[in-house]
């Protein structure tokens, strides 16, 4: 069955988008509002209508513009900014002198922030820092002279739009950052999967290859020792691997993409572990498990299955073809545990710590690898002289399926 691949988009500014286009609606009512209780005492109150008329339908029909950072293009912010700005100036023409020199609200009152944090949320702390000082400067033309509750209200949104600016561009960072391990980690997974296959299968043949073609000499110790240079390689080009670069979105504001494969969900139920593990029972391997069906998600069971085939690869291996093995399956109420152990002559201390670092990843990929994919444990014991035991640990519900849930 054919894997899927899924594109995850993330985007912890798109929340302040839509407070951004609440926003401006609300305010946009508020001044309109504040202007109705106040008619009587402007000077020139049709200039302030035809004012707020602009104000309600360029509201009502930038309300898309204000969606999205892609939509938010520097031409709309740029025609905002300045029937913001205009309106500022226009209050000197349409209130009277007495209620602009008691501090009263210019017409278009707090809407004006909205323009100011649109810059903010589209271009950063620096864009904002520009957007509120031109703010600041046509308040102060408006009112005359920088009075303490002008200076109040220019400090209080150039303050508040260059935190906000400054948190959008840290966010940002931090979604590539996270869409960069995330893609990092969905790699490095595919990576150690295709390594369990190719040791279990490329990587054995080539050593045996090695072994029984130095053996023979002659011509054939020059394709053992050829198979053996290609084992190095491929070792060495496993265990290393290519991890693609992240892809993010054309406009870093629309957020980071994530493209990572998924394994297809089990559609054919469970598996009978007992079938499955009854292929290695040999007259040198005993398989001891219960007499009722031990179901496991199909993936699991395959991945474990293929772990009990990576450790008893290793009894033949180190232990010679004349060791004995025994497979224990035991069925507990939320796991499955597989234990493999054998009469070998056991692992010395710190061998598995140096076939690691010289690319011979059997137990760390093909055996801890497949549990760890599984979301169980894997843990060797191991005493020169006595055999070694492998005991293997996977959960009924698969890490994949409890995290969806």
């Amino acid at each position: 069955m054919a894997k899927r691949e899924r594109v995850m988009r993330m985007s912890v500014e798109q929340p302040l988008w839509r407070a951004l286009t609440a926003y401006r609606v609300l305010t946009m009512l508020y001044a309109i509002g504040l202007f109705a209780t106040a008619y009587d005492k402007f000077a020139r109150p049709w200039v302030a209508i035809a004012f707020y008329a602009l104000l309600f339908v360029w509201t009502l029909a930038t309300l898309p513009r204000v969606a999205n950072a892609a939509s938010c293009t520097k031409r709309f912010l740029t025609a905002d900014l300045t029937i913001a700005l205009a309106g500022i100036l226009l209050t000197r023409v349409a209130d009277a002198s007495s209620r602009i020199e008691a501090d009263g609200p210019t017409l278009p009152s707090i809407w004006t922030a909205g323009s100011v944090l649109a810059f903010a949320i589209k271009g950063g702390w620096r864009w904002a820092a520009f957007a509120s000082t031109l703010v600041a400067a046509v308040n102060i033309v408006e009112r005359g002279a920088p009075t303490r509750d002008t200076v109040h209200n220019v400090i209080l949104v150039w303050v508040a739009s260059i935190a906000i600016g400054y948190v959008v561009e840290v966010a940002r960072a931090s979604e590539r950052t996270l869409a960069r391990a995330l893609e990092i980690e969905a790699a490095t997974r595919e990576r150690e999967r295709l390594a369990r296959d190719i040791h279990d299968g490329v990587l054995q043949v080539l050593a045996m290859v090695q072994r029984r073609a130095s053996a023979l000499g002659g011509e054939a110790a020059e394709l053992g020792r050829m198979a053996g240079e290609q084992e190095v390689a491929l070792r060495t080009l496993v265990s290393g691997g290519l991890v693609p670069v992240s892809r993010v979105s054309e406009d870093a504001a629309l957020g980071a993409v994530v493209r990572a494969v998924d394994e297809p969900d089990d559609e054919e139920g469970p598996l009978d572990l007992r079938s499955l593990l009854a292929q290695y029972a040999t007259a040198r391997v005993t398989l001891s498990e219960p007499g009722a069906p031990v179901p496991l998600a199909r993936a699991a069971a395959k991945e474990l299955t293929a772990a009990v085939g990576a450790a008893l690869d290793n009894v033949r291996k180190h232990a010679g073809a004349e060791a004995r093995a025994w497979i224990l399956v035991e069925d507990e109420p939320d796991a499955v545990i597989v234990t493999v152990r054998d009469d070998g002559p056991g692992i010395p201390e710190g061998r598995l710590a140096q076939a690691e670092g010289e690319g011979r990843l059997g137990v760390a990929l093909s055996i801890r690898g497949r549990l760890r994919e599984l979301g169980g444990t894997a843990e060797l014991i191991s005493v020169p002289g006595q055999g070694t035991e492998v005991e293997l640990k996977v959960p009924k519900v698969s890490r994949g399926k409890a995290e969806r849930r």
